[in-house]
């Protein structure tokens, strides 16, 4: 079956950081890797995805983080299994063996994240709403499909939660109710509809599915900053990532952090160019 890596880009700054992580994944992995996006790819950073797809039927998406189209992932995804991954992450090693783990699933969700030092995140700051609501603690900034019936299920379920955010989010979420559409909430509502919750996670591949997660308000830091390299150095070379003394594995999800997202690019760039 084909496999492959598949990132969502409606907006320059996400093609952007499409492009790090797609370089990123090409440091450690054979994988192919494409981009769904109808935006402008510089010429330097083509090369980097095996397939650019434009989508013919994206409607304008004036949302917070431009995520109400992301349920076409499922179909323009050219792989019969696909990862998904958001625009903002490094994938940091080799992840063939996930391929294996991920095979015994038809969709695939991380319900736990881990802080920078490796702890396992409890602080719900960011998760209130899943908390008093009730709803699968699911994070989609990693996931999986299969291309069957049962995923396809699933997404036609997340096209109509994604088309009326406010309906649904009003009916599941009345504790805690998102500003904003969110697809973390998107993708729990559909999974608390459909009762699959115990299906599509497993806290045992999570440990093994490494999923670093960066907001600054879930470090344990007692004087968060907005930015977390506002808090905490960065040093990056030879493809090796540390935070403070902690050399990162797996994917680390910067969380749109600007200062990072800079000297990053500026590393990637020096490498291409050499």
């Amino acid at each position: 079956m084909s496999k492959g890596i598949v990132f969502y880009a409606d907006g320059d700054d996400y093609v952007l950081q499409s492009c790090l992580s797609a370089i990123s994944l090409k440091a450690f992995n054979d994988v192919s890797i494409s981009i769904i996006t109808n935006n402008y790819i510089d010429t330097k950073y083509k090369n980097i995805f095996d397939k650019i797809i434009e989508s013919p039927w994206i409607e304008h998406d004036n949302s917070r983080f431009s995520i109400l189209n992301r349920w076409k992932i499922y179909h323009f995804s050219p792989y019969e299994e696909t990862i998904v991954l958001d625009s903002d992450t490094l994938v940091l090693q080799n992840i063939d063996f996930w391929w294996e783990l991920l095979d015994n699933y038809n969709l695939f969700f991380l319900d736990e994240v881990y802080t920078y030092r490796t702890d396992k995140v409890n602080d719900d700051v960011y998760r209130k709403a899943f908390q008093y609501n009730f709803l699968p603690n699911l994070y989609s900034g990693f996931h999986y499909f299969k291309k069957n019936d049962i995923a396809k299920e699933f997404f036609e379920w997340v096209e109509l939660i994604s088309k009326n955010w406010e309906l649904f989010y009003g009916n599941f979420c009345k504790e805690y109710y998102p500003k904003h559409p969110s697809m973390d909430v998107t993708f729990s509502i559909a999974s608390k509809i459909l009762h699959n919750d115990k299906d599509i996670t497993n806290k045992t591949l999570s440990f093994f599915i490494n999923f670093v997660h960066m907001k600054p308000y879930i470090q344990g830091w007692q004087m968060p900053k907005d930015l977390w390299t506002d808090k905490i150095g960065v040093y990056f070379n030879n493809n090796k990532l540390y935070i403070g003394n902690y050399l990162q594995k797996g994917v680390f999800h910067y969380a749109s952090d600007s200062n990072f997202r800079k000297y990053i690019l500026e590393k990637y760039d020096k490498i291409i160019g050499e």
